[in-house]
């Protein structure tokens, strides 16, 4: 499969490029690809639909931020099921119905530009689109370093099963709209600067769906949705982190009248873990030694996120020591590479002591080894702090 372009490149814009910016360039390269300028041109299809995929990310501060800090991956990590997280997939119907305030007031969104007709396809609307829904999802650190998969029951405005969403008694209970004639839409005149201009906006009588219900169903009352719960099946990529959200498109509210569902936004929390911390994709221990293990050198073992791992300390081994296991972090959740885990020694001062263990210790203090005298080999905090970030 071939690798999705940069979304910047796809409208032509800097990264600092402002909204305004954004939606001018989407709107020039929309309009270059449209269908209606290119019949049955797969290729300029295809351009149209990533230029789409492109705006809806950077007119959205929010996937714009998840974007520029994680690439494609924060904001379409590709996860199974009701047409994925984010990103692609995206039909011509949802382009017009989401973006066709682009364009105008219109509600077919090139309607004034082709010649009126050709900026809807497919026919009319079929109803209002579902709202989105929020859910969180705790994880573990090791749910994070490895991915998983979590089946979650969401209660949502599922469409209706009687009427099949369409909110009609049956089919003889649905009709053309008098006022549209099915089209969906009727045709306005305004005056501007520029003289007289032909838009379309949404019926009033319909909403844009084309018809007009005679007899409501009787399970849903006309609104084509129900409540109910749904076990949605997440599929976690590794390396997300607190704060990212997901989405699932079409896993949201159902729409009114057969209209098209919502999203699904799934929000990311860490769970904490007793004896790990997360920086990043770096996973920090605290190592807490005694004296002697320090001054004599030692083996023992420390947890990782995939379990125990044995290390050694050799002797004279300082306060403040950091020692780095490769590759037992945070995979990056774009796929590029892996943290490490970093150990940090601590020397542990014993709170009390008996009098054998006081009288030992007051003779060592006297001995030459004791008293301190650090080498240029001994680097202070700030020097392995600037160690650690190179």
């Amino acid at each position: 499969m071939a690798s999705k372009r940069d979304y910047y490149e796809v409208l032509g814009v800097a990264k600092t490029a402002t909204q305004q910016e954004i939606k001018k360039a989407y709107r020039k390269v929309a309009l270059k690809f449209h269908p209606d300028r290119n019949p049955d041109d797969k290729a300029s299809e295809e351009k149209f639909k990533e230029a789409a995929e492109a705006y809806e990310i950077l007119s959205d501060e929010n996937k714009k931020a998840r974007y520029d800090r994680y690439g494609h991956a924060g904001v379409d990590p590709n996860m199974r099921g009701g047409g994925g997280f984010g990103g692609s997939g995206m039909t011509m119907d949802d382009i017009f119905s989401q973006f066709g305030d682009i364009f105008g007031d219109s509600g077919s969104p090139f309607e004034g530009f082709f010649g009126g007709g050709g900026g809807r396809r497919g026919g009319a609307r079929t109803g209002q689109r579902g709202t989105n829904l929020r859910i969180k999802v705790a994880l573990t650190l090791k749910e994070v370093a490895e991915g998983v998969t979590k089946k979650i029951k969401v209660k949502k405005q599922s469409k209706c099963s009687t009427c099949s969403g369409s909110g009609a008694k049956d089919s003889s209970s649905v009709k053309t709209c008098g006022t549209c004639n099915g089209s969906g839409y009727v045709r306005q005149v305004k005056s501007t600067f520029l003289g007289q201009m032909q838009t379309t906006a949404a019926c009033p009588s319909c909403s844009g769906s084309g018809q007009t219900i005679t007899a409501r169903c009787g399970s849903c009352k006309g609104e084509g949705r129900k409540m109910d719960s749904e076990t949605i099946e997440l599929e976690i990529p590794a390396g997300v982190e607190e704060g990212m959200q997901l989405s699932m498109r079409g896993k949201g509210n159902a729409g009114k009248n057969g209209g098209p569902a919502g999203d699904l936004l799934i929000n990311i929390e860490e769970k904490p873990h007793d004896k790990l911390a997360r920086d990043g994709n770096n996973i920090i221990h605290d190592l807490f030694l005694n004296f002697a293990d320090a001054a004599l050198g030692t083996s023992l073992e420390v947890p990782t996120l995939s379990g125990k791992v044995k290390i050694k300390i050799p002797a004279g081994t300082q306060a403040g020591k950091i020692f780095r296991l490769r590759g037992k972090g945070i995979p990056s959740v774009q796929g590029y590479g892996k943290g490490d885990q970093l150990i940090n020694v601590n020397i542990w001062t014993p709170k009390a002591l008996s009098k054998e263990e006081e009288k030992i210790l007051k003779k060592l203090k006297e001995s030459e080894n004791f008293i301190p005298n650090p080498g240029k080999s001994e680097k202070g905090f700030f020097e392995r702090m600037k160690d650690y970030f190179e």
